[in-house]
């Protein structure tokens, strides 16, 4: 496998990444800032800066860019060329912090929310998804998942979402009405593992950021690890395919997900060819 590479530092926490329109999209978590990139030529852009903690992020049918405000539980939206406004509020239905979310096949945004305090150290407890309709409106569609972060729609449209502090990748099906059903292990993973970030490439494998033991792993339904990177101490938070030909694995990492420990700005963007192309 090929070294990976620096593509872009000075930043604290880049999470949510994206590759939409020729571009990777990443927000920079501790910063409030949502930025759009091209590899190819170095060209950074901040997009918005909102005085708020980004995370997830992805596009409504209608090219509105949604992202979640994390601490004040927030779907915020961004037409083309808009301004940005609030979309959803999910205060009502979690009382702790956002994370990830995506956007389904029939348009309606699912939410992750952490379930507890992680930043206060409280005790884990279990964590929702949430779907928002076209309205705004929020319906808890799962209460017991544990840290649910990133998530992935594969080919024929399950819905695979990480469960960091369980070590492994559930799945659903995605009903008619929206409901989640036939929950299901996609896969195990390896013991330590805590899985952020994940994107699907071209076989519907699935890319996981381990974020605490800073290892990105390329693995395949039922298990199976067919490739690993390793970052040698640096935390590995999100991670996705994009580039001319989608084969390059564009992985954000940092030093700490602690806030007041990111104030170096130590985080960074890095690149990695690798031989699987993005899905299409």
């Amino acid at each position: 496998m090929a070294r990976r590479e620096i593509l872009f530092d000075g930043l604290r926490f880049p999470e949510g990444c994206r590759w939409h329109d020729g571009r990777l999209w990443f927000s920079d978590m501790h910063t409030g800032r949502l930025y759009s990139a091209d590899p190819g030529t170095a060209d950074l852009r901040i997009e918005f800066s909102v005085d708020a903690r980004l995370s997830g992020m992805d596009w409504l049918p209608d090219g509105t860019l949604v992202v979640s405000s994390m601490l004040d539980r927030l779907v915020l939206r961004r037409r083309p060329g808009g301004d940005v406004e609030v979309h959803a509020d999910l205060s009502g239905v979690t009382p702790h912090p956002i994370n990830d979310l995506i956007v389904d096949r029939s348009g309606r945004i699912i939410v992750g929310g952490f379930g507890h305090d992680l930043y206060g150290g409280a005790e884990q407890s279990p964590g929702p998804l949430i779907g928002v309709d076209a309205d705004g409106s929020p319906t808890v569609l799962v209460d017991d998942m544990v840290f649910p972060n990133g998530m992935v729609l594969l080919t024929d449209g399950t819905l695979v979402v990480a469960e960091t502090w369980a070590a492994r990748l559930t799945a659903f099906d995605i009903a008619a009405d929206g409901a989640l059903v036939n929950r299901r292990l996609w896969a195990a993973l390896p013991e330590g593992s805590t899985p952020d970030g994940i994107c699907r490439d071209s076989d519907d494998a699935i890319w996981v950021s381990s974020i605490a033991d800073g290892r990105f792993l390329r693995v395949r339904a039922g298990g199976e690890v067919t490739a690993v990177v390793d970052l040698d101490g640096r935390l590995a938070v999100d991670c996705i395919l994009g580039g001319s030909d989608g084969r390059t694995l564009l992985m954000s990492t940092s030093n700490s997900w602690q806030p007041d420990e990111t104030l170096g700005h130590e985080g960074r963007i890095e690149q990695l060819r690798v031989d699987g192309p993005a899905a299409s």
